[in-house]
Parts: C-alpha cells; structure tokens; sequence
C-alpha cells in the first residue's frame, strides 16, 4: 500500500487532493491524535506511542517530496478556427491540453482515442512560431500524425499540446475533416 493511500485510510478523510491540470500534491494531513489505551498493556500502549512516533516522522519526510500548495497557474486564452471559418475563443489553465481545452468549450474536435496518443482525430494546425517553440513531437505522436486528414508542416496531435502562457492569443486550425478508423465520425462524450 501506498504511503498517500496509508495516510488517507489509516489518518482521516481528506489526505490528498489531486489536482490533475497542476500535476502537484496538497497533502492536507492534521496531526495525528493520541493511540487509544483502550483495551492495551503499558507495553502495548507505548509501543503505539513509539509506532505513531515513525508514522509522523515518515509523514513529514513524505510531505517535503510533495508541494504543499498547487502552483499558481495562469489562465490562457486561444482562439480555434473551426473548418467552417467559425472561430472559437477559449480559455483554459496552463497546462491543460488542446483536446480538453477543445472539448471544453464545445469546439469540434474529435479525440476518438481521449487522449491516449492512439488515433489522429485531435489533429490541430499550430501558428508556425508556437509550433517551433513546442518540444519535437515523440516518435508515437509522430505515428500517428501519419494518419492524419490534411497534414502539414506545423500539425500536432492536440491531447500532446499543453497550454502555456507563451500561446496567449494562439490561433488553432482545425483541419476540414479526420480519419476515424474505429467508427467513423464517433466523437467520445464529456465527462
């Protein structure tokens, strides 16, 4: 068992608090309560002591590997261009991806495979100077770019994208059709 998962189980309730877009840690762990003697030798009752004594040490050790606060992120606003000429602002956190961000707010954009580098139905044509300062796509992403309707030089996969504050005021084309190889035209629902 995992020290979080211990820690949530064996300490009360609210223990951890994901924050997916932050990929960061909040440990929210209260200190811990004195052992019961209910029931228990001297013996026992200091062993419990000495056993809740670790725990804490261990927790304190666990907590400085984790941020105790997500870090602040910014909001960033982009503006997808819909195969129709219709254009979409949206705004999301930094991090968050060009596929959620797209499902979001309603925008067209497939992501038949959710995210899972699996398909190119999230295909996006980027601004070629965001494309240049966004790391070389990885030789999955790469793959199936090759399957993708409309590729160009500057195309990603947008659940491979991640919004920073340098994409402010970006402009995203969607290309005028995509090849679903599973169930053409299928769009996954939102969560």
């Amino acid at each position: 068992m995992t020290f979080l998962r211990v820690l949530s189980t064996k300490f009360g309730g609210q223990a951890l608090a994901q924050t997916r877009k932050a990929r960061a840690y909040t440990i929210l762990a209260g200190p811990l309560s004195a052992p019961s003697k209910q029931g228990c030798s001297a013996v026992c009752y200091q062993a419990k002591l000495q056993r809740q004594t670790q725990v804490q040490v261990q927790i304190q050790i666990q907590m400085s590997r984790f941020s105790v606060s997500a870090p602040s992120m910014k909001d960033v606003t982009v503006t997808f261009i819909e195969p129709d000429g219709n254009e979409v602002e949206a705004t999301g956190e930094e991090g968050t991806n060009l596929m959620e961000l797209a499902h979001e707010n309603d925008v067209d954009l497939e992501g038949a495979c959710e995210g899972a580098c699996a398909c190119s139905t999230c295909h996006v044509i980027l601004e070629e100077k965001i494309y240049d300062e966004l790391p070389e796509p990885t030789d999955e992403e790469n793959d199936m770019l090759d399957l993708a309707f409309g590729l160009t030089d500057t195309s990603r996969l947008g659940c491979q994208v991640l919004l920073t504050p340098e994409m402010e005021g970006m402009r995203i084309k969607l290309p005028s059709a995509t090849r679903n190889f599973y169930v053409d035209g299928a769009k996954p629902a939102h969560h």
